[in-house]
């Protein structure tokens, strides 16, 4: 495992990317890159933020639950909920509310519709109009779950 702070001009170069999440980070954050084995962790202030795996750059649902972001989100039921915990891919049937920003082959955060707490962050599969007017099959590829590897290892 390697883990390097990072320095302010790294902060403002880190800061141009997570444009896209609407995150931003100040100067006097504590932000360090954790490298291991299974990808390279953006850790805020002791908080793991962001990971880096497999060409993919997307938040941690630890930093989610504390934090916002501009990602849309798919609402899915509460039936729905161990499934996409065990990594399951987002069905149809299970969902419950679609935000209009959602677009095919972008991020979504999937949350359960009781408590609205993120389950998932997901590569969604398709626009938010054609996603409405499903009734079956996929529609979100699960990246992140509660209880996967990127979870487990920041404890």
């Amino acid at each position: 495992m390697a883990r390097r702070r990072l320095a302010k001009k790294d902060i403002r170069a880190l800061n141009a990317t997570l444009e896209q999440f609407g995150v931003e980070f100040s100067k006097k954050d504590a932000v360090e890159l954790v490298t291991m084995e299974a990808g390279t962790f953006t850790v805020v202030n002791g908080e793991p933020a962001f990971v880096s795996y497999d060409g993919l750059f997307f938040p941690h649902l630890k930093f989610l639950q504390t934090h916002t972001t501009n990602l849309p989100r798919l609402t899915v039921d509460m039936g729905a909920v161990p499934y996409v915990c065990d990594g399951a891919d987002i069905m149809r049937p299970g969902v419950v509310a679609v935000d209009e920003g959602v677009v095919a082959g972008a991020l979504v955060i999937v949350v359960d519709e009781q408590h609205g707490k993120p389950l998932a962050v997901c590569k969604a599969l398709l626009d938010a109009a054609p996603l409405k007017e499903a009734v079956k099959g996929k529609v979100a590829e699960n990246i992140h779950y509660v209880g996967d590897v990127f979870w487990k290892l920041t404890g």
